[in-house]
């Protein structure tokens, strides 16, 4: 891949800057951040279409955003934004935007999931704010590398699970802190989802669209033929391992978050998959996957269990009936969502949904609502010197690494992994190992 002239560093060199330290990469640990001259917020755009449209107009409402840049990989995807910015400038590579301009504050990193490190750290290696999809990142070591640099430069950053910030998940958060189930014994949670396939991968390969730059679209994977029909672009990419990963990437960022946020959790102590493992090339559907974590203050006992399910799979049928009947008396399990399991009584909480409680002791309660927040106006606020974000790298990332280990457990079916999160690396199970980081594509 050719480096545009005047870009800060070539692919190899940031290849390099991810195996290494904070202290051995470039531009890293000035303490600068970019500052938002007279209270405004230039704003760049990494992609212009599907999520990343939602979040760039959701970040351009904010009164105070100036939005000059946008980049994408298909011409396809920016003449709406031609439209809506015809002030903004237009880039195909992300590494041309960030050579070219200078007076900007914040980005957005709105791309197929593994082209979100590379650009996020670049971002902040230009000291700009960034505000990054979910998951964080393709792989658990650009997790701990994101949340590091973030840390490092002292700048404001957000990730993109606005429930995060919605009324809905903040009531549950408050109700399990205060003890309206009593300590948490369990938690099962699940998405319908199914970001898989087991079909087989057509051979050869197809013309690629005059608008698509495949190269770049490809980044820092391995380059391979392009296949039409929608096998990566625009529609199945999260289905692919090196590009997506599956459902517990889409949808696990969103629906743990809560999970998370509400007892408190660390870096989980291990990780069992008991559905079926990805293929050559794609992630499985219908996972079961263990995690075991450190007991908290709003836990029993001195571990505390969370399973995760997608597709068909689901909680056990005697959890299930702990969830009851909606007033048409069919079962009010939700498509997506949690259920916790207390001393007291049962939680449960849909994605997106009011918490209910369930269970002769804690029927009855009130379930007051805590005031929601705009998620993507709390980025622009934290820019502008006003609070912090909620979903900031130092939680956002620490989950995505919690959700991404269930990914790499999916590769070993039926073996409890254990992990030791300050190495880095599974204890037990060095194949694992190789799944924590990849190589990144040379130039």
């Amino acid at each position: 891949m050719n480096l545009p002239h005047g870009c800060e560093r070539s692919r190899r060199q940031f290849l390099t800057t991810l195996g290494l330290g904070l202290a051995s990469a470039p531009f890293v640990g000035t303490g600068l951040r970019a500052q938002a001259a007279s209270g405004r917020v230039r704003h760049v755009s990494f992609g212009t279409s599907g999520m990343a449209w939602a979040d760039l107009t959701a970040i351009a409402s904010h009164p105070a955003v100036d939005v000059v840049a946008g980049c994408d990989v298909d011409a396809r995807n920016t003449a709406k934004f031609r439209e809506k910015f015809p002030q903004a400038r237009v880039y195909k590579d992300y590494r041309e935007l960030l050579a070219q301009e200078k007076d900007v504050q914040s980005a957005n990193v709105s791309t197929p999931d593994h082209m979100h490190a590379p650009i996020g750290l670049a971002c902040m290696e230009r000291g700009l704010h960034v505000y990054g999809q979910k998951p964080l990142t393709h792989d658990i070591a650009e997790s701990r590398q994101m949340a590091e640099l973030a840390r490092a430069r002292n700048l404001h950053t957000q990730m993109g699970i606005q429930i995060h910030s919605s009324k809905e998940y903040r009531t549950a958060v408050r109700l399990i802190q205060e003890g309206a189930v009593g300590k948490v014994r369990e938690v099962h949670t699940w998405s319908n989802k199914k970001w898989g396939d087991g079909a087989a991968m057509p051979a050869g390969g197809d013309a690629v669209p005059e608008t698509l730059d495949w190269n770049l679209w490809v980044g820092v994977c391995e380059m391979r033929p392009f296949i039409g029909n929608g096998w990566y672009h625009p529609g199945n990419w999260r289905k692919r391992l090196d590009f997506g990963t599956g459902t517990f990437g889409d949808m696990g960022c969103h629906i743990y978050d809560p999970v998370f946020k509400a007892l408190a959790l660390t870096a989980p102590l291990s990780v069992r998959s008991e559905g079926a493992a990805p293929n050559a090339h794609s992630w499985a559907v219908d996972a079961v996957c263990k995690y075991r974590f450190p007991g908290t203050a709003y836990t029993e006992g001195k571990t505390v269990d969370v399973t995760w399910y997608d597709g068909d799979q689901k909680p056990p049928r005697e959890v299930l009936e702990l969830v009851g009947k909606g007033a048409d008396g069919k079962s009010a399990v939700p498509g997506q969502g949690s259920i916790f399991l207390g001393t007291e009584g049962v939680l449960v909480l849909p994605h997106v949904g009011m918490p209910r409680l369930v269970g002769p002791k804690v029927e009855g309660k009130p379930v007051i609502a805590v005031e929601g927040a705009n998620h993507w106006h709390e980025f622009v606020d934290a820019v502008l010197g006003k609070g912090r974000c909620g979903a900031n790298f130092d939680y956002a990332g620490p989950l995505t690494e919690t959700v991404l280990l269930g990914s790499v457990a999916s590769r070993f079916p039926n073996r409890e992994l254990l992990w030791d999160a300050a190495a880095l690396k599974f204890s037990n199970e060095a194949a694992a190992n190789a799944h924590v980081r990849r190589a990144y594509r040379k130039a």
